[in-house]
């Protein structure tokens, strides 16, 4: 996109043999020449190698409520700065809340978890759900207590010792936004 204020670019990790002598290192200086253009707009406030990640897996049982399992398993673990590596599995009804609504949106059924994203820490937690029902159409919004595991979730978190993630009104919103610290 020639004359954009963004930088799109493909990069695939398929011609590397052997990622880890390729390394984060090289992906960290590869980005930072990119972000060092005064005329693109940089969104990350903080870059770390983030050597020391970490992954925890669970599986949550039929019964079970989806957002309280993962906060619980977040709370356990004691994790300041994380996020959502995977998540699969299925529910018996939602309970999301569309963007920039004020109510949330109920309803029964059977649906397959084909997408789970967000940040998480014993600070809060942001987390946004994609569903699917029996005909294969997707819903998704803002992930809430109420739904309800039917077979399984299966969920993998990773995170960082890198940061210590919070959630603020830091004027720039109404809501509490994701503030980030280096430690």
């Amino acid at each position: 996109m020639n004359g954009s204020n963004f930088l799109y670019f493909n990069f695939s990790l398929n011609n590397f043999t052997n990622f880890s002598s390729f390394g984060p290192y090289y992906l960290h200086n590869y980005a930072a020449k990119i972000c060092s253009l005064e005329k693109y707009i940089i969104i990350c406030k903080t870059t770390s190698h983030m050597q020391n990640i970490t992954a925890h897996a669970c599986r949550l049982k039929p019964g079970q409520d989806l957002k309280k399992g993962i906060q619980t398993m977040v709370d356990n673990l004691q994790i300041k700065a994380g996020w959502i590596g995977t998540c699969v599995g299925s529910l018996t009804g939602y309970t999301i809340r569309f963007a920039n609504q004020a109510t949330t949106s109920i309803k029964t059924g059977y649906f397959e978890i084909v997408g789970l994203t967000g940040t998480v820490s014993i600070n809060g937690s942001h987390l946004h759900i994609l569903l699917s029902d029996d005909k294969g159409e997707t819903i998704g919004g803002h992930l809430c207590d109420g739904c309800i595991v039917y077979t399984t979730a299966e969920i993998v978190i990773c995170n960082s010792n890198d940061f210590v993630f919070t959630r603020e009104n830091d004027g720039t919103t109404p809501w509490l936004e994701l503030q980030i610290e280096k430690v």
